[in-house]
């Protein structure tokens, strides 16, 4: 297990923990939250081994295998499957070893390490190595190239395969999803519920944690809190504790008040009845659970747009991509005020260009566009973080935005979204990702949009301002179109879900547990097949049988091959069966017999190295032949 016991942790001037306990069992599955800075990250490095302890202890079971998720890349040349594989370093070692002693043409040394090998499933490495990258969105072809051909979030995804690669006891994971589309964060989850040994890992992502932790560790106030359960177990289990309190009430019934207001005006309207009903669920969900974030530090709303236009834009016979090459066809698409959208499909299928080409950072290639006169966009995209000027402060931003507006009204705008004291003069050079994010955010907010385009706008954000953004989502009254791997924003946020697939898109009729399961069929029709070629004149039945019979003379010497393998094989076991029996005699290790001894310990390192090399080859004449095998039922 893992035991903290009166845990004091400092970082420079800054108390991290002081006195805090924390029990975890082996087998436990603990999500590690709280605010960002309170020593989710340090108490990593403490398990790690790169802290120690001011004061308290903190002990591990010393023959526990540690992987962890790393935040840097140190090579850029290695080919990605194989940087992948270096994450069993316990393989590489034996691998080395076994180079070694095939240079030097030790019979004994080999015999010992392809035993070895075999017992740390090296001969399936590759093929597992391959499988976690396809499962992260890689393609066969992605998997062959270097590493530093590949983007920073692409990379991240490298290091979690890495980790997860990996054999280990504990397992470490510090924002495992950031990187991650919706297809690799439900396979993701997956993964780690069958992960049999102890997992701690840090995460924003509330379905996430939900769906894979049997346990919460909530760090705040320099203590560690452990309460059994999910996300939404620890938030039923906080509001609990904390719904007395004067200040969850207050916060609480003001929350209402924007709700209430929401549903008496919109309520009776048809064009606005669905999202006046979604306003109605989240104030029943609020009343359970709002007072497990009282001390949220984000309180902000997105401001009305004066004017509208309906519809906000039109999208019709469109064909979407870059240059000459279209990625989605025959796109027809319209963009009504009020309107909740989420779009759903697979990494790589046309989601992004779509919201650029109704952003207008693309064109289309033909077709129509047309937006409203009135229509105001706020788009939120990943790369326009690197658009902000590093050398202003929040407030030149915003001023810079609103040249004529009063300073103390963008400093009180701003605090909403956690700017405040020094921080809100600061260059955004230092700023993390979050705090870039949030700031991106802010800008659109003054903005006064009637229509938001958001294209992964979770990213880098704490469960604090998630749960800030959804609400200021709900409250937005204009139309919203949101690209997220966040299931809770997209479930509390959106009213209607559209598919890209395939170069189309088209409306889904289902919610996120049909996507889940529309997602598993769609990897199945799009899974790797035989690049045998395939008659595409099925009622050519004479062809079929050529092929066939020429298929089965083609199979005949390799089965003779496999057979001849394997009787052989037959007899080096017996002959390794004759060799153990021998060892296994107690006379045999007699001091006159020490000649003997040495011989048969000789023959018995060449027998297995032989039986290596032939399992190896009767193992690919039986893949060959499976493969053959297949291609000739397919013709029959």
């Amino acid at each position: 297990m893992i035991r903290i016991q009166n845990l004091t942790l400092q970082r420079g001037p800054q108390r991290l923990l002081e006195d805090a306990e924390l029990t975890l069992h082996a087998g436990h599955k603990a999500g590690l939250i709280g605010a960002n800075g309170a020593g989710k990250s340090s108490l990593f490095a403490l398990l790690l081994g790169d802290l120690h302890p001011d004061s308290g202890d903190c002990f591990l079971p010393a023959d526990w295998r540690i992987a962890h998720m790393r935040q840097e890349i140190d090579t850029l040349d290695r080919i990605a499957v194989d940087y992948v594989l270096d994450g069993d370093l316990r393989l590489r070692e034996v691998q080395r070893d076994l180079a070694a002693a095939e240079a030097a043409h030790d019979g004994a040394a080999q015999a010992r390490l392809h035993a070895e090998l075999d017992s740390a499933d090296g001969y399936t490495a590759d093929a597992r190595a391959r499988k976690l990258l396809a499962g992260l969105g890689f393609t066969n072809d992605q998997m062959d190239r270097q590493v530093g051909d590949f983007s920073g979030g692409w990379r991240m995804r490298l290091n979690l395969a890495q980790a997860l690669m990996c054999p280990s006891d504990l397992l470490l994971l510090d924002e495992p999803t950031n990187h991650l589309d919706l297809d690799a964060i439900i396979w993701l989850e997956e993964w780690l519920k069958s992960y049999p040994g102890t997992l701690m890992l840090i995460s924003h992502d509330r379905d996430f944690l939900d769906a894979v932790v049997d346990h919460v560790a909530h760090v705040d106030q320099r203590k560690i809190t452990l309460y059994r359960g999910g996300y939404s177990a620890f938030e039923r289990a906080r509001a609990e504790r904390l719904a007395q309190q004067q200040q969850a009430y207050e916060k609480q019934q003001a929350q209402r008040a924007h709700m209430e207001s929401y549903i008496a005006r919109f309520k009776a309207q048809a064009t606005k009845a669905r999202q006046a009903q979604s306003r109605i669920k989240a104030l029943e969900r609020m009343e359970e659970l709002s007072a497990a974030h009282v001390d949220s530090p984000f309180d902000f709303v997105f401001r009305e747009s004066h004017k509208i236009s309906s519809p906000l834009i039109d999208i019709s016979d469109a064909r979407l991509g870059y240059g000459e090459r279209a990625v989605l066809e025959k796109v027809k698409l319209q963009l009504t005020p009020g309107a909740r959208i989420g779009l759903l499909g697979p990494n790589g299928a046309g989601k992004s260009t779509l919201i650029k080409n109704l952003a207008g950072e693309l064109s289309p290639l033909s077709g129509r566009l047309t937006r409203g006169e009135n229509t105001v966009v706020g788009y939120f995209a990943q790369h326009q973080l690197d658009s902000l000027d590093s050398k202003a402060s929040p407030l030149l931003h915003m001023q810079r935005l609103a040249p004529t507006e009063r300073e103390q009204t963008l400093r009180d705008f701003l605090g909403g979204f956690d700017f405040r004291g020094a921080r809100i003069d600061e260059p955004v050079l230092n700023f993390s990702g979050g705090e870039k994010a949030r700031l991106a955010l802010a800008l659109i907010a003054w903005g006064r949009p009637n229509l938001l385009l958001l294209d992964e706008p979770t990213n880098h954000l704490d469960l604090e301002m998630r749960l800030a953004l959804t609400m200021a989502l709900q409250e937005f009254s204009g139309a919203v179109l949101v690209v997220s791997h966040d299931r809770h924003l997209l479930k509390s946020t959106t009213d209607n879900f559209y598919l890209v697939a395939d170069g189309k898109v088209e409306e889904f009729d289902g919610d996120l547990e049909d996507y889940t399961r529309w997602l598993v069929e769609y990897r199945q029709r799009n899974a790797p097949v035989s690049n045998t070629p395939v008659n595409p004149d099925k009622t050519d039945k004479k062809s079929q049988r050529q092929a066939a019979a020429a298929l089965r003379q083609q199979l005949a010497p390799h089965k003779r091959e496999a057979d001849k393998l394997e009787a052989e094989l037959g007899k080096l076991h017996e002959k390794l069966a004759k060799i153990d029996a021998s060892l296994g005699d107690s006379d045999i290790y007699e001091p006159m017999r020490k000649n003997e001894l040495r011989d048969l310990l000789a023959e018995q390192a060449k027998i297995k190295v032989r039986e290596a090399e032939l399992e190896e080859s009767w193992m690919e004449a039986l893949e060959l032949l499976e493969s053959m095998q297949a291609e000739l039922e397919a013709l029959s």
